[in-house]
This record gives structure tokens, C-alpha cells and sequence, in this order.
């Protein structure tokens, strides 16, 4: 098991995963490295954070791990600000146990101070952070970095196989997984990490101009001072590394020896790993997962869910990576503009305003439930998020609209919205990643979904029933 500070097997990673910001070098004077934690929300397996603790190191200086929420993000509410802040509070009480010096600053109003990261970064000699292509992270990297006058780079730990490997646009699970495949048992190989070597002086982190969130307070009442939507409530799902490996074991000691079958049965509460908030978080990496999956039922058992939590997971990261129109249209393929064109002024069975839709007020109970699902819990079970996501092509007056509406309700109520996987799920319904299959009247040859077949797969009446009132919760 390779070392962090020695391992030629760990300085190879870095050199994939990573990639410069700007053209400045490190700053000569700097008192310590900063690691701004952004997309990455641990201290585990965290490439960024490995990258930073070896440059503290090489450079004589202490380490600082800062991170932020502000109201500005893209629908900012009351559930993402929980689900980060909680995690935050598991941080703060371990970064001490791991010997790190870890800063979380909450931004509460818009005309707050918003400096606060540009005054930690002017005293550090360099600034490390995380490489994401979706949720705006990349952009405002980008911005901090054209300003900041040291070094600054981007360090991807989303993936198990380093990203960077596929420097063209992959165009189906079929193109990608042998690739991916063919690396993945050394990515997976474990790496012992080390704390930085320099300690912090005492007067050197409270002369930090930083205030500091208390943790250890009243949370809720921290968000409701938030300048953010509160129509959009905390989940019931725990937030943290603990219940996430919590779910973990239970999934690998039940569930996964048979996946195959329990995973397309939205009535099994517990067929499906239900990780996608943990990772999409970053509370815990999909190396971690996938270990934990292998070693439960060997690596021939874990095949069918290694394939969506690699291959397809890895797809649309690929995707948002390299095609910068993720969220359009034009992301899909040529034969899927032709089938647009030739479909688009065919008759929809209805049509509904995205309010409609984001209120579950439908014609059809099973789609509803799905809405009310995702309202209630930040999720959708996989299955039921396909026939989701398909419905609402039958369901707007354009494609255009289909794709927007999607978007607009995954990123606002899921727990894994702004997710590359959430795109690539989504631009799949519209048919990336796919093929032509038939000739339908709206479908064109687009793959079709059928909420009235559905009936014949699983109880779908179940599923219904569970979700008639999202306030009723069965979890």
C-alpha cells in the first residue's frame, strides 16, 4: 500500500488529476498552503487534499483546509445548505483527530462580506482546490484564479479512473468501458495518507481574519438566517461520512449479492445503494465504494453495480468535461436533432407549465409519485427517475422545454442535483448515450418509456400508494 509522501504510484495520479488555474508560481512568502474545499467534502481519499498536504510539506509550511457556502448558488436552499452544514459539523470535530486545521465560513446574506477566501489566499503561497465540471465550480475557480496572485490549481477526485486518461468525448457506455475497465483495479489500489509534517502555529490560525462558523450551534437557525429558498426543506436523509458508510455496509451485506433483480423494483426501499447524495457531496469517494462492493462479493459479483457506479458515473463526467454545452440541446447526438425535427410540431398528449410539474399535478398518479418522491426525499429510485425523466418529453410543448423542465426540478429538489451523473441521466432520457430504437409519434426514434407498462414490471400501485402524500413518510 503505497505511502502519500513516497509512492511513485501516487505522484503519477497527481500528475492525471491535475491541472494549473493560472500561470503564477508559488508565492515565496506565503505562510501556509490553502486547500479550498469545494466539490470534495472530506478528508479520505481526497486527491486535492493529498496534493496540498505533499505541497505544505515540500515548501516548510503549515496547511489550511477552508471552505465556504454563500446564498448565490443556483437554487439555493434550505436543503443543500442543510446537507452541507451537517457534514461540515463531522468535519470540524474530526479535522483535529487527523491533525488539520479545517475553517468552514457560512455567507448568510448576499451583501455579506464576500472577500473572505481572497484574504486567506493573499498569505498563502499557493491555493489547491478541487477540478468539477458542473455546479459552477470550475467557472468561479477560474474567476478566483485570474485574481489571485499565487499558484492555483485543480486537483479531480470525482472519478476512480483519472478523468484525464479520456481526452475526447465518449459517445456510449460501449466506447467507454473497456477504457475505463482496463484501469480500474489500479486505480482502486489504496494509498496510506499522511497529516502535513508542519504544525500550525496557535497565533498564526487565529490571526486568520475569519469568522469562523460555530458548528456546534443551532444549525437550522444558522439557514434560516440564509439569504436562500426556504420552500425547499431539509431532507430526512442523514448527512455525513458516518451515514454514509452506515448505508454502505448495509447495502453490501444485503442487497448487492442481488442487485441484478432487486435494483429494478422501486418498492424495494433497500435494492438500490442510494449513495448518489454522499457521493455526489464528496462525503465519501466512489474508490471507497467500490472497494467496499468488492470486497462484500468479490469483483465478479459487484460487476453489474461497478458498472453503473464506474462506467456510467465516469460517462457523464466525461461528458460535462468535455462537452461544454451539458445542459443543452445541443449536447445530443445528430440523429436525435433529426428525429427532433422531424417530431416537433407532433401533437402531445398534454402539456404542463414546469410549476405543474414541480407540484405533481399531472394526469398520470405513478409520475406524480415519482415528483412527490423526489419532493419528499431528495431522491427518486433509479427506475422510477427513467420513466420520470421520459414522461416529460410527451409532456411539454417543446423538446427544448422537456430538457430545461428536467433540469430546472432535478437541480432544485435532488439531493444529487448539479451532478454530472444528474446530466448525463437527464440528456439520456433525450437519447445521449443511446441509439435509435423505432419510430414513435413525439419519440421519433428517441428510446421510448411507458408509465402504463411499468404496471407489468413492479407493483407500481405500491409505489403510489407510498408516495400519495409526500408529507407521509415511510423511510
Amino acid at each position: 500500500m503505497p505511502h502519500l509522501l513516497s509512492s511513485p504510484y501516487v505522484a503519477a495520479q497527481l500528475a492525471q488529476r491535475t491541472r494549473r488555474a493560472n500561470t503564477h508560481p508559488a508565492r515565496a512568502t506565503g505562510e501556509f498552503v490553502l486547500y479550498w474545499m469545494q466539490a470534495t467534502h472530506r478528508f479520505e481519499d481526497n486527491w486535492a487534499l493529498r496534493l496540498a498536504v505533499i505541497e505544505a510539506d515540500r515548501l516548510g509550511v503549515p496547511l489550511v483546509i477552508h471552505q465556504g457556502l454563500d446564498p448565490t448558488y443556483e437554487h439555493a436552499n434550505d436543503r443543500i445548505h442543510s446537507f452541507i452544514l451537517h457534514n461540515a459539523r463531522q468535519l470540524t470535530h474530526r479535522a483535529a483527530t487527523l491533525g488539520l486545521h479545517y475553517q468552514f465560513v457560512l455567507r448568510r446574506r448576499r451583501d455579506d462580506d464576500r472577500r473572505v477566501l481572497d484574504r486567506v489566499a493573499a498569505r498563502a503561497a499557493m491555493v489547491i482546490t478541487d477540478d468539477y465540471p458542473t455546479a459552477g465550480i470550475a467557472e468561479r475557480t477560474l474567476r478566483f484564479a485570474a485574481r489571485c496572485e499565487c499558484r492555483v490549481a485543480m486537483v479531480e477526485s470525482h472519478a476512480i479512473v483519472p478523468a484525464a486518461l479520456f481526452v475526447k468525448e465518449e459517445w456510449a457506455a460501449r466506447t467507454l468501458r473497456p477504457k475505463v475497465m482496463t484501469h480500474l483495479e489500479h486505480a482502486l489500489e489504496p494509498v496510506v495518507d499522511a497529516p502535513p509534517r508542519h504544525a500550525m502555529p496557535d497565533a498564526l490560525w487565529h490571526s486568520l481574519d475569519v469568522d469562523r462558523l460555530d458548528v456546534a450551534g443551532d444549525l437550522g437557525a444558522e439557514i434560516a438566517r440564509c439569504d436562500i429558498d426556504h420552500t425547499v426543506p431539509p431532507a430526512p436523509l442523514v448527512s455525513g461520512r458516518s451515514a454514509a458508510f452506515a448505508r454502505l455496509e448495509a447495502f453490501c451485506n444485503g442487497a448487492l449479492a442481488d442487485y441484478d433483480t432487486r435494483r429494478s423494483d422501486p418498492t424495494d426501499a433497500d435494492g438500490s445503494s442510494r449513495m448518489s447524495p454522499y457521493l455526489h457531496f464528496g462525503q465519501v469517494s466512489a474508490a471507497e465504494v467500490a472497494r467496499a462492493a468488492i470486497a462484500s462479493v468479490g469483483r465478479a459479483g459487484a460487476d453489474r453495480f461497478l458498472d453503473e457506479l464506474v462506467t456510467w458515473r465516469e460517462l457523464s463526467l466525461n461528458f460535462c468535461l468535455r462537452n461544454p454545452r451539458f445542459r443543452e440541446l445541443a449536447a445530443l447526438p445528430d440523429w436525435v436533432h433529426r428525429t427532433m425535427a422531424t417530431h416537433e410540431a407532433d401533437a402531445r398528449e398534454a402539456v404542463y407549465s414546469v410549476e405543474q410539474l414541480e407540484r405533481a399535478e399531472t394526469h398520470h398518479p405513478l409520475w406524480n409519485a415519482a415528483q412527490r418522491e423526489l419532493r419528499a426525499t431528495g431522491t427518486i429510485h433509479n427506475v422510477m427517475r427513467m420513466y420520470w425523466g421520459k414522461s416529460v418529453l410527451m409532456w411539454t410543448a417543446t423538446y427544448g422545454d422537456a430538457l430545461r423542465h428536467l433540469i430546472h426540478l432535478n437541480d432544485k429538489w435532488a439531493l444529487d442535483g448539479r451532478d454530472p451523473a444528474s446530466y448525463g441521466g437527464i440528456q439520456w432520457c433525450l437519447g445521449k448515450f443511446d441509439r435509435p430504437w423505432g419510430e414513435r409519434p413525439v419519440w421519433g426514434t428517441i428510446r421510448s418509456m411507458s408509465l402504463e407498462r411499468a404496471r407489468k414490471k413492479f407493483d407500481a400501485d405500491g409505489y403510489e400508494r407510498r408516495w400519495a402524500d409526500e408529507l407521509q413518510l415511510t423511510l
